[in-house]
């Protein structure tokens, strides 16, 4: 049976795990700490941890303060109240001066439980990589979140990590190794190539064995870093097969999809395309998986649109 884990519980682990060994890393909630796991971190570093209440401008201004006096502060709470309500503060109190902040938020897409659209970013990423200096991880378990946490405390500047809610299969291995901007290829294939983000990894490999056994060769990319991109690991994957998809848990406006499309786009690399995520519009309240069904982010989705695309080259 496949090792289960969710991706948030590893945060609250890591960032526990990180402060042992840093006494630098402070960590700030906005009254979500059991949510987010940064409890953990509180209940070991007392006089580290700092509640802001729900007041998520404050807790970015709180953060660059931090950061301006020598510490490296992990801000976190949900992603739709981080990256939405905290724009401005993150864009011109952290970014503009490239401030030694880092944004981890749970409960990305539309796996947040059964809050509903107001709860469920669905174009955080989005939001994100359109700022300067920002550096953009979005894991796709609860291993990579580990790596992800420690290997943005290890850099300098802005880094939003995008930490997924459910718990998810573990897909990558202890000894992986994982690098910032440095995208992994988890599966060769030679008739197309599926680049995939978060929790959307795992259903790409699960598409990708369904995919095998009708006769379809797909390559399966963990794009676990969204800003910077690997831009290179992308151009020489698509010249292999000439056929993309893009799979995220988020609008297909701004996100994963564009920025590939963007690249193939300005590289003159000439390929047929296909945009796997929220097409254009809110999410709402429901079951996680069946949420994940309903807006086609399933690997028997993933299959049908491969399927499409092989067959209408012949």
């Amino acid at each position: 049976m496949t090792n289960m884990k969710s991706p948030r519980i590893a945060y609250g682990e890591a960032l526990v795990e990180l402060g042992e060994k840093n006494e630098l890393v402070v960590a700030l909630d906005a009254d979500l700490a059991h949510a987010t796991q940064t409890a953990l971190f509180g209940e070991r570093f007392k006089d580290r941890f700092f509640n802001l209440g729900i007041a998520e401008q404050n807790m970015m201004g709180v953060a660059a303060g931090l950061s301006l006096c020598g510490f490296i502060p992990f801000a976190s709470t949900f992603a739709i109240f981080g990256a939405g309500r905290a724009f401005e503060q993150i864009r011109n109190s952290i970014c503009y001066p490239k401030l030694n902040v880092k944004i981890a938020v749970t409960h990305g897409g539309v796996t947040v439980g059964e809050d509903g659209a107001s709860h469920q970013a669905i174009e955080d990423i989005s939001l994100m990589r359109s700022l300067p200096n920002m550096t953009v991880i979005v894991p796709c378990d609860a291993i990579e979140t580990k790596k992800a946490v420690f290997a943005a405390a290890d850099i300098e500047g802005p880094v939003y990590i995008r930490i997924a809610r459910p718990v998810a299969p573990i897909i990558t291995k202890e000894e992986d190794n994982f690098e910032i901007g440095k995208a992994k290829v988890l599966k060769e294939g030679k008739d197309v190539s599926i680049f995939a983000t978060g929790l959307m990894v795992a259903k790409a490999l699960e598409a990708a064995v369904t995919l095998g056994d009708r006769g379809i060769d797909a390559t399966v990319i963990n794009i676990h870093t969204i800003k910077p991109l690997d831009e290179d690991l992308i151009l020489k994957e698509v010249a292999k097969t000439s056929k993309v998809i893009t799979v995220e848990e988020h609008t297909i406006l701004g996100g994963l999809g564009s920025a590939v499309a963007e690249v193939l786009v300005e590289k003159g690399m000439k390929a047929q395309m296909k945009r796997i995520g929220i097409n254009d519009t809110f999410g709402q309240s429901g079951d996680p998986e069946q949420l994940l069904e309903h807006y086609g982010l399933s690997a028997q989705n993933i299959v049908k649109v491969a399927e499409e695309m092989v067959e209408n080259l012949k």
